[in-house]
């Protein structure tokens, strides 16, 4: 078996046993409001860091102003909580807009 088939494996079982872990041990382990809260917080800030990371850089340097101001518009439209299909549209469109006017 070669290493790479090793790994996805390896992979695969974790993630099983992630994806297990949750409806075997509900009910059973009684976490704190204060956890709860944390881990909350914890998972928000790992979005937005990821959200930061995909819509700021490529390939290790400043992706240009374009997309970052369609993931704007995107999450604008996102907070007004308007349907999912018009929030990628609309970034999409305003990102292929301002290229199209030249701003990289």
């Amino acid at each position: 078996m070669s290493t790479t088939v090793a790994m996805i494996l390896a992979l695969a079982l974790g993630t099983y046993a992630f994806r297990l872990v949750g409806p075997v041990l509900h009910g059973r382990i009684d976490i704190s409001p204060r956890v709860q809260e944390l881990l909350s917080t914890g998972a928000v800030v790992l979005l937005v860091a990821l959200l930061a990371t995909g819509a700021l850089t490529e390939g290790g340097d400043f992706a240009g102003w374009a997309r970052p101001a369609g993931v704007l518009v995107g999450g604008l439209l996102a907070w007004r909580r308007a349907p999912f299909a018009v929030v990628v549209l609309a970034a999409a469109g305003a990102t292929a807009l301002l290229r199209a006017a030249g701003v990289a």
